[in-house]
């Protein structure tokens, strides 16, 4: 975590979040270094901010997260940008990512094996046999195919992406 807070405001959040390492005090001007020398480390960087200060961190990362009720500057400087000024927020980004990247390559590989079933069977590979696929129904299993993929992707509608309330921070809070 790179943030300009002091360090024990930043370590409480930390702690409660489960991250490990803390960049705290850090100064606007130098959170794009921090970003740097972390992706210098061989790390995926992701950074999430809302103001001025924050966009050349923002850019910087492999992943740029604004708030939406951000800056204009943080907003454009990002590759994401949260509707809603909930950082909870960034954990449905990330299983929305998650889940698409898993949506992504099970469509690949349904069309993946599909075509080498379908071509080889269209180009006649079995007419020796007697066996030929007409053309017809080639067009037909070709629909299918492009059906089936639209459905498996329709599947990431069923994501509850809302953001959860701890319980145990409502109890930290009393």
């Amino acid at each position: 975590m790179i943030t300009g807070d002091a360090e024990a405001v930043a370590q409480a959040v930390a702690d409660e979040l489960g991250i490990n390492r803390v960049f705290a005090g850090v100064h606007p001007e130098d959170k794009a270094m921090k970003v740097a020398e972390l992706q210098g480390e061989g790390r995926k960087v992701a950074m999430v901010g809302d103001g001025v200060n924050d966009a050349p961190a923002l850019a910087q990362a492999d992943v740029g997260i604004a708030i939406g009720a951000g800056t204009d500057v943080a907003i454009g400087s990002a590759g994401v940008i949260l509707a809603s000024s909930d950082p909870r927020s960034v954990l449905s980004v990330l299983e929305l990512s998650r889940a698409s990247f898993r949506k992504m390559k099970q469509n690949l590989w349904w069309a993946a094996g599909y075509n080498l079933i379908s071509v080889p069977l269209a180009a006649g590979i079995l007419a020796p046999i007697g066996f030929v696929l007409p053309m017809s129904i080639g067009a037909i299993l070709m629909s299918a195919s492009t059906v089936v993929v639209a459905l498996n992707a329709q599947l990431l509608r069923r994501l509850n992406l809302a953001p959860e309330v701890s319980t145990d921070h409502m109890l930290h809070s009393r």
